[in-house]
């Protein structure tokens, strides 16, 4: 029996796109103060906006929640059009907080759409990030989330198609659904970068890599964070168990028994904290008494925060 050991993966937690949403509304309160009003959530962490309602963040289920004329942000998943329009017609003061990832798809699905070019849009139908990219394309743009929908997909005119994605997916699963989509479509076009974001990829392969050697794997994310349910579906599929958990109180002992290696990883809206405070719990109360960082890739992408939450002295800098 060796030391129970803990091996946190790299990279984990955040990615650019949630630094930017999470430090542009940080900055907002300190610059024109609360209230600030947020459209659904920033990002999809329970720890995360309620340390922002602290500071006098708003989030609101829809914009009529708004009072006319107020601050409101546009949240990382991005939003339909519409709901540009309906913000300007109340007079809102909009702060577009959007991933610039996901810019890239509404912009790739207009592209395409002046082209004359169908869509097909690969992706969980209820997450927010495809919510707003309904807004981009004609009603009825078929949303493609399994193999066995991509088999039984008919197509009015197959010969003017592309596909995209949503950008939290499973790596492999998507891949799957497109080769089912270039079988069925030869002449099918592709975005001309892959949309799903480089942060998703590389904690799913972080984790790929990791999982055949663990004995489980625990996920920190909220569960609507869809990066963080995809990466409890990859180590799943190397054939590690593996769990979701909120935050350290989530921890549950009987996962824990007999287990000597154990990952430790984060969705891309998870705060290192959470991470910090779960390695801390299974130190002090499960006999972890080894801590290892595990992986090569190192993250340095950066995005600017919004021109409207940056002071206007660091603008003239």
């Amino acid at each position: 029996m060796g030391l129970k050991t803990v091996y946190i993966l790299k990279p984990r937690g955040f990615c650019a796109g949630v630094v930017r949403a999470v430090e542009a509304v940080e900055s907002a309160l300190d610059n024109f103060g609360p209230p600030i009003y947020v459209l659904k959530e920033i990002v999809h962490n329970r720890a995360v906006i309620s340390a922002l309602e602290a500071r006098g963040a708003i989030f609101v289920p829809a914009l009529d929640c708004v009072p006319e004329g107020a601050r409101v942000f546009f949240s990382a998943h991005g939003v339909a059009p519409q709901l540009w329009d309906e913000a300007r017609a109340r007079n809102l003061e909009i702060i577009d907080a959007t991933c610039p990832l996901v810019s890239k798809v509404h912009f790739e699905a207009r592209d395409y759409l002046r082209r004359g070019t169908g869509l097909i849009i690969i992706g969980h139908r209820s997450h927010d990030e495809i919510i707003g990219l309904l807004g981009e394309v004609p009603h009825g743009t078929p949303v493609v989330e399994t193999v066995e929908q991509a088999e039984a997909l008919e197509i009015a005119q197959p010969d003017r198609l592309a596909y995209l994605t949503q950008t939290t997916l499973s790596l492999d699963e998507t891949a799957a659904i497109i080769a089912v989509l270039r079988r069925r479509f030869p002449t099918i076009l592709a975005p001309k970068a892959q949309d799903i974001c480089y942060a998703t990829q590389n904690r799913q392969t972080a984790l790929k890599l990791a999982a055949p050697q663990l004995d489980l794997v625990l996920v920190v994310g909220s569960e609507n964070s869809s990066n963080s349910l995809r990466l409890v579906e990859v180590a799943r599929n190397a054939g590690t168990p593996a769990y979701r958990i909120e935050n350290a109180a989530s921890i549950r002992p009987e996962w824990l028994h007999p287990v000597e290696r154990l990952g430790l990883t984060a969705g891309a809206s998870a705060p290192e904290t959470l991470v910090q405070e779960v390695v801390a719990e299974l130190r002090n109360r499960f006999g972890f008494t080894r801590v290892e960082e595990t992986g090569e890739v190192d993250e340095n992408v950066r995005f600017s925060l919004p021109a409207e939450v940056v002071p206007i002295a660091s603008r003239q800098a």
